[in-house]
């Protein structure tokens, strides 16, 4: 017990600090008048609105964790989450969007970025000027990234890139893109790096968007390089280091989707409690019967247990400590939860939650890509556990 209690810090402060409460009522508030009349419109025609993240930048919603002297918020991961899950309690696809724009691609730069590079690259994400992109998985590489087959050849002071990259949110419409490339031989965790691509560069361009059950507003293509020429001060950190990068980053990204899952179980929660207040079966609310006040019970609980689990991964991450375990521990149960819960509101709602008409059933099919996006429920399960052997 003493060792998984060592990393909480002692007389850690579970309150909600003021610029939380401030950032928190504008992202819902943001959410409810800009994002909610849309949701099912977006949905139906997956449509990504290019132009809700631009509002949504101008709002310093789109650079959160990007200090003030790159153009951004200058914020902590407390309201980093926070924002994610506002967003994500009306609608899973854009709080998707803004978590793999903040966490992924700006996160990306913003930890290994040299001053150039980020006084070149954050002012425009931080802004959403720019939309970014984050490339790490391939057709045949999902979890084994190690085995990627897309690969940068240095050509003076150019590399040049070949392959294709799958699973990639804003590959259609990003800006700019920080992808994983093959600078050594495959398998090796030193052979990796990672490059900075602008969208106009020669030999770069998408390839087909995804048809998914959720998160359906929320873009989703291939990249496609073919002789793609990227200036070598494109390169983020020293050739090799991009696996290295990769799994930090994608650290602080599993905070971010563990923030997303706690947004649509959330989402969904609220939703069910409000329709078993109001639903009447037998002459009474059925909130009143047992069989829905514990299902109700047990979503609150889990709920929770999920936000304290975040939040201890996110004051790690604030205070730069170790945080792989707890992220991937955040990760796994939050997005577990997320499932849970929007399954249990779909049978809350009967009849009607199997319905577009009513929001319970657009939580059912978004939940799931949580527990399956920035490494599955069986990754998470891996890393963890290769934590707690050490």
């Amino acid at each position: 017990m003493d060792t998984l209690l060592a990393d909480i810090p002692s007389g850690y402060n579970f309150s909600i600090n003021d610029n939380q409460a401030l950032v928190g009522q504008m992202a819902k508030d943001f959410a409810e008048k800009n994002i909610r009349p849309f949701v099912m419109e977006w949905d139906e025609a997956q449509t990504f609105p290019v132009e809700l993240f631009k509002k949504l930048g101008q709002q310093g919603m789109m650079g959160v964790l990007v200090p003030e002297e790159y153009g951004g918020s200058g914020f902590s991961y407390f309201e980093y989450v926070t924002v994610i899950v506002e967003i994500a309690k009306v609608c899973g696809s854009i709080g998707l969007s803004v978590a793999a724009h903040n966490s992924l691609c700006t996160g990306h730069i913003l930890a290994f970025g040299n001053e150039e590079q980020k006084h070149k690259w954050l002012p425009k994400l931080a802004s959403a000027e720019w939309i970014g992109a984050w490339g790490l998985t391939e057709a045949n590489t999902g979890s084994d990234a190690l085995g990627m087959e897309t690969t940068a050849v240095l050509d003076g002071d150019h590399y040049i890139v070949n392959g294709s990259k799958n699973w990639i949110t804003h590959g259609k419409s990003g800006d700019v893109a920080v992808v994983m490339v093959r600078t050594g031989n495959k398998g090796d965790s030193k052979g990796i790096s990672a490059l900075v691509i602008e969208k106009g560069t020669a030999g770069f361009t998408h390839g087909k968007k995804e048809n998914k059950l959720g998160m359906r507003a929320s873009e989703t293509t291939e990249l496609v390089f073919d002789n793609c020429r990227v200036p070598k001060e494109n390169l983020l950190g020293i050739e090799g280091q991009g696996f290295m990068q990769a799994m930090k980053v994608l650290d602080g990204g599993r905070i971010s989707i563990a923030a997303l899952s706690l947004g649509i179980a959330k989402g969904a929660f609220e939703a069910a409690v409000t329709y078993a207040k109001q639903r009447r079966q037998f002459g009474q609310a059925i909130a009143n019967f047992q069989g829905i006040s514990f299902k109700l019970a047990d979503m609150a609980t889990e709920i929770e247990a999920a936000e304290l689990l975040i939040m201890q991964a996110a004051d790690l991450k604030n205070r730069h400590k170790p945080v792989t375990k707890q992220s991937a521990m955040a990760k796994y149960f939050a997005s577990e939860v997320a499932v849970k819960c929007a399954t249990e509101a779909v049978q809350i709602f009967g009849g009607y939650g199997y319905t577009k008409d009513f929001p319970v059933e657009k939580y059912y099919r978004d939940a799931k890509l949580c527990t399956i996006g920035e490494g599955t429920s069986e990754i998470q399960k891996i890393v963890i556990s290769r934590e707690i052997l050490k």
